[in-house]
């Protein structure tokens, strides 16, 4: 059995060392032959952790002819380090390798903490079952993955999990699954801990669905006539993203009585959805591709025919989003 941690700079330690420690354990209750690397995709390599100048040695690089299981931790650091830490590592070679991992049979992808925003950055994770920090499940589903609250998240070839301290209980339910409950059962008593928390399965019986009130009334355009029409036009607008400026331009018009919108960026035009009148600001979504492939929630007022405001998704920063009417 081929165990991979992959390592990348600014890795949260304890999103490592849990997992291996886990994994070294069961391979001595285990008659199986056990391989655990840490490994980077770059290769053999001294890599920095996000923590105080700590180091781990990567042996190898990551090897996707090697079946088994590749573990991708989080980042640490700041609340303004970790995303950029995160967009850091989705910008490397690792990106295409969890993608051709994810199609190759065989491969088991689990992530601890952050690990599952660095492949949903890039749209690996769309339409899939996940869960991450509770900090960063707004930016999962902003990159429309199916985010759920739970511990450990278990959605076939690929396995889950929440905050820090859940790598362990993602490691203990690896061996369990892959290993069987006698070998868990001995790793949990040699630890003294004990795995927490139901995990999620794409199985059973489903959740009876329950309807919600919604909290975001219609547009009442008899009532606010006068305050739709400041946004009403077209605008040439700049949003000043942590990875650099994007000019989107924005369409705002009248359509069967409703205010409805696009965006256009480069050759992409995107559909406005969810535009809410509140006061005096405008707020809508839309889902985007650049920088990266994600729901961005914006928010802008009107003063004369300048556009002011933000757009955000999930926890990343907010971004400022600035323009003019054409």
């Amino acid at each position: 059995m081929n165990i991979q941690i992959v390592l990348f700079d600014g890795f949260d330690l304890l999103d490592v060392i849990a997992p291996f420690e886990v994994f070294e354990a069961a391979a001595m209750f285990s008659k199986k032959d056990i391989d655990l690397q840490l490994v980077s995709a770059e290769g053999e390599r001294t890599v920095l952790s996000g923590s105080n100048q700590i180091t781990l040695q990567a042996s190898s690089k990551l090897d996707l002819t090697r079946k088994g299981l590749i573990l991708i931790p989080g980042a640490s650091g700041t609340m303004d380090e970790i995303p950029a830490r995160l967009k850091k590592a989705a910008d490397t070679d690792l990106s295409s390798l969890l993608k051709k991992a994810l199609m190759t049979p065989d491969i088991l992808i689990t992530t601890v903490c952050g690990g599952s925003i660095i492949l949903s950055m890039n749209g690996l994770l769309e339409g899939r079952h996940a869960v991450t920090h509770h900090m960063g499940m707004d930016l999962l589903t902003a990159t429309n993955t199916i985010a759920v609250k739970a511990r450990v998240v278990d959605d076939g070839d690929l396995v889950t999990g929440g905050g820090v301290t859940s790598g362990l209980d993602v490691a203990l339910y690896l061996v369990e699954r892959e290993l069987g409950p006698q070998i868990a059962l001995a790793v949990e008593q040699l630890f003294e801990y004990e795995r927490r928390g139901t995990v999620w399965k794409k199985e059973g019986e489903k959740l009876k669905e329950i309807k919600q009130v919604e909290s975001e009334k219609v547009i009442d355009t008899t009532i606010q006539l006068n305050e739709i029409k400041r946004f009403i036009g077209k605008w040439d607008t700049t949003i000043a993203t942590p990875v650099g400026n994007q000019s989107v331009l924005f369409n705002l018009y009248m359509k069967e009585g409703q205010l409805a919108g696009k965006a256009t960026q480069g050759g992409d035009s995107i559909i406005l959805d969810n535009l809410v009148l509140d006061g005096s600001q405008l707020r809508w979504s839309m889902k985007v591709t650049k920088p990266m492939r994600l729901t961005l929630k914006c928010t802008v007022s009107v003063n004369g025919h300048e556009m002011h405001g933000e757009a955000k998704a999930g926890m990343l920063p907010s971004s400022k989003l600035a323009g003019h009417r054409l």
